[in-house]
């Protein structure tokens, strides 16, 4: 691609911080561009998002302006438009793609900017809309799009065919956690140390929550997530070096006391811009063969990255705006405050007290919990879930609109009605029980249904069958469960229950 002239600047999100960016061989701006980042409240007025998070993107958007130097204008505005007017006038400037469809729409509409094209993916918009219209179909599957990028970029791939033989190796990760053990005994994540530019951000925080410019909720504990390049390397190479080994067995399984268990926590960087995909479903093989990880976690690994991380990207483009208004199953029951405030002693089921809990804390959990728990749970009582999906996006680190309305209304809250997923991802009680240690101190016991005892997700899961019995009836991963509620002989106890029980 032709360079853009050497004069014209470029503007600078605050989820496009690694060099890819910026790099005029991968379509970004002229070598010799100015850059302008700017630093806009509005985005933090227009949500409650949570303090670690706001923490984590000021910090990540003002160490990368520190290594920019005198290349980059940074300014603090109250709105995008004003900031950039400040920066460059009625100028021209170029911009990356950005990652939402309400930023797309906003550089669209202003004259003067000259969209390039989005970096930080392995697939290009072009690509994957030819790979979806040819498949003839309004549904769309992560495992033929996973297949599809294995091949055609070539990872852990000999020849035509997948290492050892099979595409698919999650019948060996997704074992439960070892008996009695309370932490997995891996080594722990990598861990920044923060910088006078963090002390710099909590500061303003603390002075703009005072002055009741903005709110949060959660905690801001030191900083546990990487905000530059150098971070983000260190700990991509940590994990590779030191946790892939152990991350497929157990990538399914929670433990109370390891919220980490051999998870990479590379989401929120990835999602930053500071680090590229590529390079990491590349370090992850060349550690497998090297010898220095099984297959089975490799796998798990490199699926996460280039099938489910690549095909929520793409699905949230390919379907468009209008797909985060999906409701199929008529969900429209508001948030509890106790969920909206991440108060994770409200409520009695011990499971999500850990999981709030430690999304209070760090704004962070992994894919189980926030599935087959906060979601599952969410599902079960109908929430709505566009409100599902906002909640996702302000009270996590790495959420963004991009990445939670293809998980949330596509995956976990079966709202497109099976439009990228073939079932709804929601489960009773016996679920958590076996992959996690959290049933065993619970005041509800997830083999009971109906009374004191009865648990919250297993009560839920036959009260969601029961309601859309109909629509699941048709589905063919979904016929053989709706049928047991033939066979409770306490479904219209159970029913009765849930209609009045309130959590």
């Amino acid at each position: 691609m032709v360079e853009e002239e050497s004069g014209i600047p470029h503007w600078l999100f605050g989820d496009q911080l690694g060099p890819h960016f910026l790099d005029p061989a991968r379509g970004g701006p002229h070598r010799d561009a100015p850059v302008v980042m700017i630093e806009a409240r509005s985005v933090l007025r227009r949500r409650r998002f949570h303090r670690a998070k706001a923490h984590l993107i000021l910090s990540a958007m003002r160490h990368r302006a520190a290594e920019l130097g005198d290349r980059v204008r940074y300014v603090k505005a109250d709105t995008y438009r004003e900031g950039l007017r400040e920066a460059v006038g009625e100028g021209a400037v170029t911009v990356r793609h950005p990652t939402s469809h309400a930023a797309l729409a906003f550089v669209r509409a202003l004259t003067s900017v000259r969209v390039l094209p989005a970096s930080g993916f392995l697939v290009t918009h072009d690509e994957f809309r030819r790979w979806a219209d040819d498949r003839g179909t309004k549904h769309l599957r992560q495992e033929d799009f996973y297949r599809w990028v294995r091949r055609t970029h070539d990872f852990l791939m000999e020849g035509d065919s997948p290492v050892g033989g099979r595409w698919n190796l999650d019948h060996d990760n997704r074992q439960p956690p070892p008996r009695g053990a309370t932490e997995l005994g891996v080594p722990a994540p990598y861990r920044p140390r923060e910088s006078d530019i963090d002390a710099e951000v909590r500061a303003d925080l603390d002075r703009w929550s005072r002055d009741g410019d903005v709110a949060f909720v959660g905690e801001d504990a030191p900083r546990a997530f990487p905000a530059t390049r150098r971070e983000a390397l260190a700990a991509l190479r940590r994990f590779v070096e030191h946790r892939l080994a152990m991350f497929g067995p157990y990538e399914d399984a929670v433990l109370a006391k390891d919220a980490t268990m051999s998870h990479s926590l590379l989401s929120s960087s990835l999602n930053l811009g500071l680090l590229d995909p590529a390079e990491c479903v590349e370090r992850a093989e060349a550690r497998w063969r090297s010898g220095g990880a099984p297959l089975n976690s490799t796998e798990g690994f490199v699926r996460q990255i280039a099938g489910w991380r690549e095909f929520v990207w793409h699905v949230y483009w390919y379907f468009g705006p209008r797909y985060r208004e999906s409701n199929a199953l008529r969900h429209r029951e508001p948030l509890p405050d106790w969920f909206t405030e991440l108060s994770p002693d409200a409520i009695g089921a011990n499971c999500l007290t850990q999981v709030l809990g430690q999304v209070r804390a760090t704004g962070w959990t992994h894919h189980i919990p926030r599935l087959m728990i906060l979601g599952s749970f969410a599902l079960q009582r109908g929430w709505d879930p566009r409100a599902v999906t906002d909640w996702f996006h302000r009270s996590f680190v790495d959420g963004y609109d991009w990445v939670m309305v293809p998980n949330v209304v596509g995956m976990s809250q079966y709202a497109d009605g099976g439009r990228m997923t073939t079932k709804p991802y929601t489960s009773a009680g016996a679920y958590i029980d076996r992959m996690s240690d959290l049933c065993g101190p619970c005041r509800y016991k997830p083999s009971v249904r109906v009374g004191e005892d009865a648990c919250p997700f297993t009560a839920g899961y036959w009260n969601l069958l029961h309601r859309h019995r109909e629509r699941f009836a048709h589905n063919a991963r979904m016929t053989q469960v709706v049928r047991g509620l033939d066979r409770l002989p306490d479904l219209e106890e159970l029913l009765e229950q849930e209609r009045d029980r309130r959590y």
